[in-house]
């Protein structure tokens, strides 16, 4: 599917996937582990998204009043946003990419469960064809595509037939098979996940492996969209951040729906198991950084009231100071009354009929004429 590339990035999963296939002797059990093994390896890199996630939701009723003032300016609102975001330190977009990477391990995953002779058991592409040719020769036909391509999920069919023709032929002879064949059992819990649920819809009847085979994907699609739910509450999400996802969170579960439906059931199975993981994950960080950015918050609040009561305090001092440096000085002594009678500005300044004509520059021959 991916060529050379796709088969380096692929083959890592894949020696992780037989070691637990090993351990635990089930495929279904295998791939459970699998998705654990993940979830776990992906817990570091998840805990920074997480603390981002769980302090917007702290932000929600903040960023609700923002949006009521600038309701019909959604520039100045998007403005205000970011220099909120900016003075707590919050990235938006941090919690965005750590929460996508489970779905890049599909790609690879899917390749693994799709070819499981390449893979999943590391034989070659040569090695392969040989086996194709041996189960030929006991009745095997290889669904093709024509121009020498084989169908999607042809090598699981071929699995299955060496593992029920296993003691009629000396597969581990062939040149490049050596011990890395294995007999796959492909059933897990009375179910064959090598099956692609749509199909048995065609020929559906009461019977577990039927019905199990179809619950898959609709196990998966309830899974995620309860896995969403618990993702918003343990984000501290308020209703109105929740309503404004529900689109999302509905999508997202159809799409689950569909791809388990056209996929064979293994991936299926991995999806259920990553989504209650995943629900595990992060109801223990929510709790945990809920408590801790409360407990920072709190501290943060304690250092300002200790700032003010200081401020208040040297205020007072202050205040306190300055009564004492106005008690120390002397006061001003009024000025003397002298039995000198004042002379009226009004009748100083008095020029004719015209009262405050004369100024200090006033000259009484100013405008008459010199000889």
């Amino acid at each position: 599917m991916f060529g050379a590339f796709g088969k380096i990035v692929s083959m890592p999963f894949a020696v992780l996937l037989r070691w637990l296939y090993n351990i635990s002797g089930s495929y279904g059990l295998s791939i459970i582990l699998f998705s654990l093994v993940v979830t776990l390896v992906m817990v570091p890199f998840q805990m920074k998204s997480k603390r981002s996630m769980v302090r917007m939701g702290k932000l929600s009723s903040k960023q609700a009043e923002l949006q009521k003032q600038y309701a019909k300016n959604q520039q100045k609102y998007q403005e205000e946003l970011t220099k909120l975001y900016q003075e707590e330190g919050i990235n938006p977009m941090g919690g965005c990419l750590w929460s996508l990477l489970p779905m890049f391990i599909l790609v690879p995953l899917y390749s693994i469960i799709r070819m499981p002779i390449v893979y999943f058991m590391g034989i070659s592409e040569t090695a392969c064809n040989a086996l194709r040719e041996a189960a030929a020769g006991l009745g095997y036909a290889a669904e093709t595509l024509g121009n020498g391509a084989y169908g999607a999920y042809e090598q699981i069919d071929l699995a299955n037939f060496i593992t029920r023709n296993w003691d009629s032929y000396d597969w581990a002879g062939i040149e490049g098979v050596g011990d890395k064949l294995l007999q796959m059992h492909f059933d897990f819990l009375g179910i064959d996940l090598s099956i692609q649920p749509q199909h048995v819809l065609r020929s559906f009847s009461m019977e577990w492996a039927v019905i199990g085979v179809i619950l898959v994907p609709v196990l998966a699609a309830v899974m995620n969209y309860v896995q969403t739910i618990v993702i918003s509450k343990s984000n501290g999400q308020s209703q109105e951040q929740q309503a404004s996802m529900k689109m999302m969170n509905i999508m997202m579960p159809l799409m689950s729906l569909w791809f388990c439906s056209v996929m064979p059931a293994a991936l299926g199975v991995y999806w259920i198991a990553n989504s209650v993981w995943g629900m595990i994950r992060e109801s223990v960080l929510g709790k945990f950084y809920t408590k801790k950015i409360n407990a920072e918050e709190e501290e943060r609040e304690a250092k300002r009231e200790a700032a003010r009561k200081l401020r208040m305090e040297e205020a007072k001092k202050r205040a306190a100071e300055q009564r004492e440096i106005d008690v120390r000085r002397p006061k001003k002594q009024p000025p003397q009354k002298t039995g000198e009678k004042r002379v009226s500005t009004t009748e100083a300044g008095r020029v004719g009929e015209r009262p405050y004509a004369r100024g200090r520059s006033y000259q009484a021959d100013r405008y008459e004429e010199k000889e």
